[in-house]
Formats: structure tokens, C-alpha cells, sequence
């Protein structure tokens, strides 16, 4: 394999404010697919992500679950971590701001920043979104809200470090017109040039006084910096850069970075704050930022309170890690936004993965052990059939490659599963059972095989960046390893003469659409039994619209019949394992409600509870049984979950007010 150079790639390190969904998981995943196919290619590749561990959301966090700030970002960089193994994400380094090396450094870049005149000393005042941690001006509020979450703003006042922007924002506009490969896709650049370049940088506030998780000031420690200086910096803190000159072999070889891969939202961070930071550092630009479309749910926004929050691991006990990495990375346009359900999954589990790709490994390995024993050879009796076959998939590299090129993901797999396709056609062209009834036409037969044995072999070699396991899978059973990048382009890898397995497995199991959907059933009613209001699920690296509270009016408050209720008996829900189903008296009249707390109480510990009851909420079935009502519950930082139950002995029935 060819050495084609270093190729550094970051994701944006995760903000541990809680439980990554699926719209924080497909950046990693994204990031995955460009860092293995580029290893393919020959690049000595550095993957790093992160996470994002200081600010003041944070801080507010750790006080209203009673722990220290250090322990939420302790346990939360934890779950992001184990997010991204599950995913099975080759990252080369997963750093956390808050380690020491990192603040050292920070703390260093602050100061110098400072002493050559970049950073002064003022008082700032104006709009702060607490949730995406930054300041606006009235001119950039959005009907006066934040523009990027669109959150309420608070009006703020304090003394603040200010980085002089406008110093460096010519050099970076034309920076920008010099490389215009520097910002994609091609939109996001027209946005900052025309929305924040053009029209004047304002200075940048880089410290705050209001809180105090962050890293300290050295020369003025009761500023912290500001989250976006701490942040921004990883990217080279992470490889080695040293403030003094000092850096490590590893920056010295892989800085700058060849691709920051970001989410849309955070491209102005990216885009103008972080290549300025860098000219006053005096340190190169990263080659490209690349700000990535959100995956938004198809049915609305997302949020506890409706239960229809969708979480990686979820997917996964549903439809596994491949088939999730394969729906993100296949449904996501190159520039605008992706649309995700559990039903598009399932859909495209049976089509795409059961069937297009599936069905055409198992049925050709098959025919490979009924006609020949798994035996696999050229026999060299072509036919214009095979040679077109042929040319296809030899052509199959150089299509995924430039669409890889250019960050076309979704693109370069649908290329891979063309190949796919192009042999199930040629499975219809040469009609391979109808061969095998001509006692002349074995040699014919055996060739037709061998050319699908190849065609696939070349298909799961490209695949393995996108869906690294199944691509294992299907090589094992061809009993041959991955070929190398620069021989895809030739067609004949496979030994002729060699056997495939002869016990061929079923890569994806068809689905059934109303099993799938009462296992999501069960999920969402998890959800919905643990958070009776919303709570928030953004962050600044969120690449979902997520709804964190709905407002209602007093009218619609008043509509809902809340009700002291006593558990009369209670047993699990036979197709689940979270579910329990508990018959509720509530005055004179009994309901049966379905929760999803059985990892929490069994059914003996629940009957006699009194608890609080949603009386009115409408019917619906769970893993097949009917719910009449929701039991409340309340859900500690640490993820335990309690009953909610009246502070005196009240009768059931009892209404609440």
C-alpha cells in the first residue's frame, strides 16, 4: 500500500452536560467513515475527538444534582466514551478539557495572547444564551432570541478579558478568498463571510467572573477563561502544541489539521474565532472546517417528555451497530439536513441490508457449496455479461473515492451497495440454477460464481469503513482477507480454487415492522415514566433540534387530572423487559397503567404503593398492552428513579393540585 503523507482529523469534542443522542453520535461516526477509508487509502492517519468538560451550564448542573462539577464530568465524558466504543469508532486519542496538560496550556495561551496586546481587560455587557455559552448583540438576536438555539437570552453585565478580532479579520477574509477549499460545503462559507466577516467583527469576549468552573486566569484568577478559548484549543493541545515552543513530535507531524469535522451550528466558532486564535499564535490554519448537517427526527423535535428521544444504544439493542452506522451515514445529504425514524431504520434494515446486500452474499455462497462443494474458480469462460460485471465493480474504488474526496459519505456508501446491486442483476442475467441443469455448462457455471465471489469481495472491502464488522463477516465466509486499496481496481483478487465457508450466515435478519415498533414502544415509554417535564437535552456541539419544554396554557394545565392512586396488584409485562403493568384503585374505580420502572421496583414492591397518577392521558398500548394512565416519577443525577407519592396518607382518588 501506497504512504500518501499524515492526515490529522478532529471531530468537536462532545459537551458533557449529559447523554449523547443520536444527532451527537453521527459526527463520530461520520468521522469514523472519513478517518478508515483515508487509513485504506494509505494515510497515516490521527483521529482525535473529545469532550468538552467546563462552562457554566455545567456548573449550574452539578449543583441542582449535589455533586461537584468534577464528578458530573467525570461520570458524563464516561457515557460518551462508552457511546463511541459501542459505535465502534477508531479514534486514535479521546482528550478532555479538563486535563492538566490541556489547562497548563490554556492558562499559558492566555497569557501570551495577553502580553502581546491581543487580549485587554473591559467590562462587558450585553445578551448571553447560557445554553450555547455565547454573547450577542441586539443586532444579531433572532426575534430576540439566541440566533443559534433560538433559547431566551439573559441580559449581562461584568467584567470581562476582550480579544481583539478585528486585528486579524482581514487577513482571515482573505485567508478565506486564498483557499476556498478552507470552509465547506460552499454554503456555510458564504454564511460567515456575509453574516459575521463582511459586516465587522466585533471583540470577542474570552473570560468570565459570574462563574467559576473553568480554567483560572494565572494573573487574574477570579476570571476563568471563556469556554470557546478553552475548547477551541484542544485541537492542537490534544497532539502536543507547548505555548513556549516546546512541541511534540506528534504536532510537529500532524498540525495543521487536514479536517475539523463540525457540527453547522458551531461553524462560526470554527471558522473565524479558532483561525484567528491561530494567527495570533502565530501557528498555521487547519486545511478545511467542514460543518456538517443536523439528523432531525421525522416526526418532530425530540424530547423526554414526549419519550421519542433517540439514543445510540437504543438503536443498537434494536437493529446493531452496523445497521445504525449504515442508516446515519447513508440518509445524511451532503448539505442538508438528514431525516431519522425508528420506521425509515427498519425500512431500510430490510431493504437495503437484509436484502440488496444480505440476500446476495447468502444465496451466492450457497450455490458456491450446492454446485461445487464452497469450491471457487475461473474457469475464464467470459461472456459480455461478465466483462461489464468486470468493469463495474473494478470501477467501484475510483466512484467511492472521489466521492470520499470531497466528503460526499452518504454518496461513496451508496456506491458500494450499486455494486451490490450490479451483481444481483448479473445473478439474472446469467440465471446460475438454470447452468447448473446443463452438465456442459459447469465450467460456464463455476465462472459466473467466481465473478460474484470477486465482485462481492471487492463490495466488502470498500465497506469496511462504513460498516467495519459486517465487512469482516462477509470476508470470513468468503475465506479471504481484505484486499488492499491498490488492487481494488483490478478484478481477480480472489484465489481461484479457494472455498468459502460452508456454513454461511444471515448478515440481517429480516425485521417485522410491528414487533420493532412495540419494542420502540417500550423505549418511549421508559422516557416518558422517568421525566414528567422535559429536561434539557442540547449542547453546543448538538447536531439535533431538540425541544426541552413546551409551554402550555393555564386552561391546558387545567385539563389534566392528577390523582392520589393505589397500587392493587402488579406483574411484568411478558414481551418486556422494562415494562410493568400495575392495576391502580382510584376512588371507586380501578386502571391499569403500564411504566417503564422495572429496572427500579419489582412487581412485589409496588403493590400497596400510593402514587401519583395522570389520570386523563389517552389510551395507548405498550409492547401489546393497554395503558390507561402514567404513574410520575422523578429521576436523580445519577439516573435512579423514584415514585412519586403524596407526603401524607391521603385516600386514593384523592385529586392533586
Amino acid at each position: 500500500m501506497s504512504n500518501k503523507g499524515k492526515y490529522y482529523i478532529t471531530t468537536a469534542i462532545a459537551y458533557t452536560s449529559g447523554k449523547p443522542h443520536i444527532g451527537n453520535t453521527y459526527e463520530i461516526i461520520l468521522a469514523d467513515a472519513i478517518a478508515r477509508f483515508r487509513r485504506q487509502e494509505g494515510y497515516d492517519v490521527f483521529f482525535m475527538t473529545g469532550s468538552d468538560e467546563h462552562g457554566q451550564k455545567i456548573q449550574i448542573k452539578a449543583e441542582e444534582a449535589g455533586i461537584s462539577p468534577k464528578e458530573l464530568v467525570d461520570r458524563n465524558s464516561g457515557e460518551i466514551r462508552r457511546i463511541w466504543d459501542l459505535m465502534d469508532t477508531s479514534y486514535d486519542k479521546f482528550m478532555r478539557t479538563t486535563d492538566a496538560d490541556h489547562e497548563a496550556q490554556v492558562q499559558k495561551i492566555f497569557k501570551k495572547l495577553y502580553d502581546q496586546g491581543d487580549i485587554y481587560k473591559g467590562t462587558y455587557e450585553g445578551w448571553y444564551c447560557t445554553s450555547d455559552e455565547a454573547f450577542w448583540t441586539d443586532s444579531q438576536l433572532v426575534d430576540g432570541r439566541c440566533p443559534d438555539c433560538g433559547r431566551p437570552v439573559t441580559r449581562a453585565s461584568e467584567e470581562a478579558y476582550f480579544f481583539r478580532m478585528s486585528k486579524y479579520a482581514d487577513r482571515l477574509i482573505e485567508h478565506i478568498k486564498s483557499h476556498p477549499e478552507f470552509i465547506q460545503p460552499v454554503s456555510r462559507k458564504n454564511e460567515m463571510m456575509n453574516n459575521f466577516l463582511l459586516p465587522g467583527l466585533q471583540d470577542l469576549c474570552v473570560s468570565r467572573t459570574s462563574f467559576s468552573w473553568g480554567i483560572p486566569v494565572t494573573f487574574d484568577p477570579k476570571h476563568v477563561v471563556y469556554v470557546w478559548l478553552d475548547a477551541l484549543t484542544n485541537y492542537i493541545t490534544g497532539i502536543g502544541y507547548d505555548c513556549d515552543g516546546n512541541h511534540s513530535d506528534r504536532y510537529k507531524k500532524y498540525w495543521p489539521a487536514d479536517l475539523h469535522l463540525i457540527g453547522k451550528d458551531i461553524i462560526r466558532f470554527h471558522t473565524i474565532y479558532w483561525p484567528i486564535f491561530l494567527m495570533a499564535l502565530g501557528q498555521p490554519l487547519p486545511k478545511q472546517v467542514f460543518g456538517h448537517p443536523w439528523l432531525l427526527q421525522a416526526d418532530g423535535k425530540m424530547s423526554k417528555s414526549r419519550g421519542n428521544v433517540i439514543y445510540a444504544d437504543d438503536l443498537v439493542d434494536i437493529f446493531g451497530v452496523d445497521a445504525v452506522r449504515y442508516f446515519v451515514l447513508h440518509e445524511m445529504p451532503f448539505e442538508n439536513d438528514g431525516v431519522i425514524s425508528w420506521e425509515l431504520m427498519a425500512e431500510r434494515v430490510n431493504s437495503d441490508l437484509a436484502n440488496t446486500m444480505g440476500n446476495l452474499v447468502n444465496r451466492t455462497i450457497s450455490m458456491a457449496n450446492k454446485y461445487f462443494g464452497g469450491l471457487v474458480e475461473d474457469k475464464g469462460l467470459e461472456e459480455p455479461v461478465d466483462r461489464e460485471l468486470k468493469a463495474y465493480a473494478a470501477g467501484t474504488v475510483q466512484r467511492v473515492t472521489d466521492k470520499m474526496a470531497d466528503l460526499h459519505v452518504a454518496d461513496a456508501i451508496t456506491e458500494v451497495f450499486h455494486l451490490f446491486r450490479r451483481s444481483n442483476k448479473y445473478i439474472d442475467e446469467t440465471m446460475p440454477w438454470a447452468l447448473a441443469k446443463d452438465a456442459d455448462k459447469q465450467d460456464r457455471l463455476a465462472t459466473v460464481l467466481y465473478n460474484l465471489v470477486e465482485s462481492i469481495a471487492i463490495g466488502a472491502s470498500l465497506l469496511k469503513s462504513f460498516m467495519p464488522s459486517t465487512a469482516d463477516q462477509i470476508l470470513d465466509q468468503l475465506n479471504i482477507g481484505q484486499i488492499d486499496y491498490d488492487r481494488l481496481s483490478t478484478f481477480g483478487n480472489y484465489p481461484s480454487g479457494n472455498r468459502v465457508t460452508d456454513h454461511p450466515q444471515i448478515l440481517f435478519a429480516r425485521l417485522d415492522l410491528e414487533e420493532t415498533m412495540a419494542k420502540v414502544a417500550e423505549i418511549e415509554a421508559g422516557q416518558k415514566s422517568l421525566v414528567p417535564e422535559a429536561e434539557e437535552e442540547s449542547d453546543r456541539a448538538d447536531a439535533v433540534h431538540v425541544e426541552t419544554r413546551e409551554e402550555i396554557s393555564f386552561d391546558d394545565f387545567g385539563k389534566m387530572q392528577f390523582v392520589v392512586g393505589q397500587v392493587q396488584s402488579c406483574e411484568p409485562v411478558a414481551k418486556s423487559k422494562k415494562l410493568l403493568c400495575s392495576q391502580v384503585a382510584v376512588g371507586d374505580r380501578t386502571v391499569q397503567i403500564v411504566s417503564g420502572i422495572r429496572k427500579w421496583y419489582s412487581a412485589e414492591e409496588m403493590v400497596g404503593k400510593k402514587v401519583m397518577v395522570l389520570l386523563n392521558l389517552a389510551p395507548a398500548r405498550l409492547a401489546g398492552v393497554l395503558s390507561e394512565g402514567m404513574i410520575l416519577c422523578a429521576e436523580d443525577a445519577e439516573g435512579n428513579v423514584v415514585l412519586m407519592s403524596p407526603e401524607k396518607d391521603l385516600p386514593s382518588g384523592s385529586e392533586i393540585s
